[in-house]
Order: C-alpha cells, then structure tokens, then sequence
C-alpha cells in the first residue's frame, strides 16, 4: 500500500508542470517570508496565487480558482499594509483578535458556505462545492488577519492547509498538495516566531 501510494507520488511529480515548480518555489518563498514578517512576502504570494488560479481553473475547482485570483488583490493589500506598518520601525507589530470576533468570523463563513455550496454544486462542474467554498471562506479570513498581523491567522491557516492537501490531491494535484503540506510545517513556525513577536 505504502509503495503504491509512493510510486504515485513519484509519478505525480515527474508529471507536474512547470507552473507547479514556479507556484511551489513562489509559495515557498511567500510562507518563509510571511514568518518573517518581510513585505517582500506578498510579491512571491501574488506569483504563486495567480499560477495556483490558473491550475484550480483546470483542475475543476471554481472557487480555489477564484481564490487564488483574490489572493493577488490581497497580496497587493498586504504589501502596501505591511510597507506601512513597518515604515516607522525594523518590524511589524502583531496582536490578537477577540474571540468575538474569532466566533462571528467562523458562523458567516459556515453560513455562506451552507448557502453558496449548493449552488456552486447545481451549476457548476466543481469536484467538492462544500469543502471549495470552506476552505476559499477560511482562505480569504486567514489572509486578511495575516495583512493585518493578526497572531491567530496561523491557526486559520493550519486547517486551511489541511484541507486544501485533501482538496488538490483528489483532483491529482498532488505535487500542489506537497505545497499545502510544506506550507503546515511553515505555518508552525510561523506561530511560534509571531507569538514572540506580540505587542
């Protein structure tokens, strides 16, 4: 079973496309960047999110497609965000969320993910409506706490990267799956190096 599984993962990577390399080198190079709180983090997350749109668009998942598009407004957000945070000092300064808002931000994103899925399901040609619309909810709110530097984006980020493992790889992007798993180690230390970092 394990050797099947690892002949398969070797097959998967002979044949990923040159956009997987760059979209994997360009995410890499965002999530590193991003735990060190370096601007420069959201021009690789802009490379990599409009390669990634590019491969969810062919891979039938509609709403990755259109959240990774997203993902490039948002990485121009945060660069510009970021570039004046840290304008007046060496570092940017993160702080915590309320569990209010934590409670509030989850219940819209699992309302509208019960409300849009079905729809996506109906008219679209989307391989898992449910878990698509999850994960892009949780995607966008984990970006926008990271512009924000908010300490808590990295725990939004650990499901999203769980998911979005199961999510690619079904649909035979396994070596994008391979990212979304680096990216759960990354987002480890990315706790830890921010929760140092605290105001």
């Amino acid at each position: 079973m394990i050797d099947a599984l690892l002949q398969s993962f070797i097959g998967s990577l002979r044949a990923a496309s040159p956009i997987e390399y760059i979209a994997l080198l360009a995410g890499l190079g965002y999530a590193l960047l991003a735990v060190r709180r370096d601007r420069r983090a959201w021009v690789f997350g802009a490379l990599s999110s409009g390669l990634l749109a590019w491969l969810a668009a062919g891979a039938a998942l509609p709403l990755q497609a259109a959240l990774q598009s997203l993902y490039v407004l948002m990485a121009i957000y945060g660069f510009v965000r970021w570039s004046r945070e840290s304008a007046g000092s060496r570092t940017l300064t993160v702080h915590r969320w309320s569990i209010r808002s934590h409670a509030l931000s989850v219940l819209v994103i699992v309302l509208l993910t019960l409300l849009v899925a079905p729809t996506l399901g109906r008219y679209t040609a989307a391989a898992w409506p449910y878990l698509d619309t999850l994960v892009t909810g949780l995607s966008l709110l984990a970006t926008w706490l990271t512009a924000r530097a908010v300490l808590e984006n990295w725990l939004y980020w650990f499901v999203v990267n769980v998911l979005s493992m199961f999510l690619y790889g079904s649909q035979g992007l396994v070596f994008v799956s391979v990212l979304y798993a680096v990216y759960f180690v990354i987002a480890i230390a990315g706790w830890r190096a921010w929760r140092r970092g605290l105001a």
